[in-house]
This record gives C-alpha cells, structure tokens and sequence, in this order.
C-alpha cells in the first residue's frame, strides 16, 4: 500500500526556535520559514531590530538564560515543532593567541549553546514529533590552523549531532548542517589577515536557508541526517 497524497506532501515548517536569529544565516532562516508558512522564534544577543514579540534577547553559552527563554517562547507559541541551532561566533588566531576565556566564550557559544538550546525544548519536540537542524560548518570536517577553537567546537556539533539523531531516532528527526562560508558579518571583525580576499566563493545565507527549509518540510517517510551545502569552488570540502 502506498503513502496518501498528505503523507508524501511537505508540509509548513511550524513553529520553529532559531538561536542567531537576528542576523546572518539565522536571519535567513527565519525568513525562509516565515515564507514557507511557518512561526519564526528568534533567541538572540540583540534582537532590538526585530520589533517581534517572538523574538528573545539571550545569551546561548548562559544554559540557565537558554533554559528561561525555550521555556518562556514554548509556551507562548504553544508549543514547538522544530529547533534550529545557526548562533555562532568565531576569533581566528593561534592558540597562545587566544585567552582562557575567549577560546571558551566560542566553544560556550557554538558547542554548549547548542546543546543547552536542544535540550531545552526536547520536552516539547518529543510532544510534536519534531525536528532538529544543527549548524555545524566545513570546519567541522575539515580542520585548518588558527582555528582550534571554532574547529573543537564545530567538530563537537557534528559528534553531538549525530549521536542525538542515534539516540532520537523514530522520535525526533535530526539533521546535522554542514554549510561553507557565506556573505554575512561573521568576517566583519577579523583581522585582515583571517578575512576572505573577495566574497567570489562565499555563499548567499538565503540559499542555505532554502536547503534548511527543505530538511524541516521532508515527509515523515524520510529523513535528512546531513546536509552539506557549499560554493562550488569551495575548498574547505571534501
């Protein structure tokens, strides 16, 4: 017997919490979701732009703060279908280069933030069989010097992710994102030396966006567990 008509059509997004919303990647997603039919929840540092009522100023490596705000945005949306983790930071140096706390500020943002957001609404992805989409990156596969931080915590998201998906399995569906770099502000502060040359390999973040929303709207006959998603001439992969 075949699946219905219903089962095999991708369906709106829902309501999906989206850490790093405000800007870069996670902005994108977020508008990509509202696009798609679905509720856009936007955990971030500064969302003062937003004017939302679903948008919540935190700080993703505090997992107190992550717990108060899953719990406050859960609640006012009634609930959630979906968690996408795109909060992220970077200071590319050496590792003598970096303090104690700068190289574990990255690792609390980009790791543990990510952790501390999917175990707060675990509880509420479990209720509406949802999903879960974690922002890894290139440097998450592939490892480069000056980066012992970013790369520790994004090959941390990767290991993390894809024991999450091992442990949720027919419960919550789990996709680990593997994008390369994109034309947002994430260079913006870099020393000249670790900012790219030109943006001729740098991706729109509305095109990964795209592919987010594709994971998020599959039938519940099939699963993306990851998606990698790069310039052509990227060469950060393989």
């Amino acid at each position: 017997m075949t699946d219905s008509p219903a089962e095999r059509t991708p369906t709106s997004p829902g309501r999906v919490l989206i850490t790093g919303g405000a800007s870069g990647l996670g902005r994108a997603i977020a508008i990509a979701v509202t696009e798609a039919g679905g509720r856009a929840i936007v955990l971030d540092l500064d969302v003062s732009s937003l004017g939302s009522d679903d948008a919540y100023q935190v700080d993703v490596s505090d997992s107190g703060a992550v717990d108060r705000a899953v719990a406050a945005a859960a609640e006012a949306a009634g609930g959630l279908d979906a968690v996408v983790t795109a909060a992220g930071i970077d200071k590319p140096a050496p590792l003598d280069g970096l303090t104690t706390d700068q190289w574990e500020h990255i690792v609390g943002v980009n790791l543990f933030g990510t952790v501390s957001t999917v175990r707060a609404a675990l509880p509420h992805l479990k209720e509406s069989h949802g999903k879960v989409v974690t922002v890894a990156s290139s440097l998450g596969i592939k490892a480069v010097g000056d980066a012992t931080a970013y790369c520790a915590s994004k090959f941390g998201v990767v290991g993390f992710t894809r024991s999450l998906a091992a442990e949720l399995k027919g419960v919550v569906r789990v996709t680990t994102l593997i994008p390369s770099g994109m034309k947002t502000r994430f260079f913006d502060e870099r020393d000249e030396q670790y900012k790219p040359k030109d943006d001729s390999r740098l991706q729109d973040p509305a095109d990964v966006a795209r592919a987010v929303v594709f994971a998020l709207t599959m039938p519940p006959t099939s699963e993306i567990r990851e998606l990698v998603v790069t310039h052509p001439e990227e060469d950060s992969w393989p």
